[in-house]
This record gives C-alpha cells, sequence and structure tokens, in this order.
C-alpha cells in the first residue's frame, strides 16, 4: 500500500510541475485570493472593485460573479472587464448603485 501511495504522488506531481505553464501554476496558486476587477467600457472605466475571495464564472456565460469587499452584495459582471489577483483595492470603489 506504501508502494502505490508513493508511485501514485510520484506521477501526480510529475504531471502536475511538467507539463504546467507559470500561468496555470499562478492560478492554482491564488486561488481563494482576493482580486480586483475593473470594468470599461470603451476607454471609460465603469466599474472598479475588490472580491472577497475567488472570483468564478460560468460555463455557458461571458460574465463574472463575486462578493464585493465594498459593499458585501453579490455581483455579476459582464463586458471588457480585467481581473488582476493580489492587487490593491481602490480606495473608493466604482461599483453598482445600492437600491
Amino acid at each position: 500500500m506504501k508502494y502505490f501511495f508513493l508511485m501514485v504522488m510520484a506521477i501526480l506531481c510529475t504531471v502536475l510541475f511538467t507539463g504546467c505553464t507559470d500561468a496555470f501554476v499562478g492560478k492554482l496558486e491564488s486561488y481563494g485570493d482576493s482580486a480586483r476587477v475593473t470594468c470599461y467600457s470603451g476607454t471609460k472605466l465603469i466599474f472598479d472593485d475588490c472580491s472577497t475571495g475567488k472570483i468564478a464564472s460560468e460555463a455557458n456565460s461571458d460574465g463574472y460573479f463575486f462578493r464585493s469587499k465594498a459593499t458585501g452584495r453579490n455581483v455579476e459582471v459582464s463586458g471588457n472587464c480585467v481581473i488582476a489577483y493580489n492587487q490593491e483595492c481602490p480606495e473608493k470603489a466604482i461599483t453598482l448603485p445600492t437600491p
């Protein structure tokens, strides 16, 4: 059993560390970290906020969803958005209007 476990770990490590690009490894390392989301309409900044954790996307959607660090609400965005992990949050977030 010990031999089998060591073989599985060796194969897993080989696959993970030899076939991965640095971008894929970076994505794994930032899993669960907050991220800064900035969205643009043309060249105008229309949304700038940070998430409390991982930003998710659905398979059949062009958007993203996350919980806003500024408002505590769930937010969905789509369009021309840039997601940058481990970035400083803006002092004053540009977010959706509060109802």
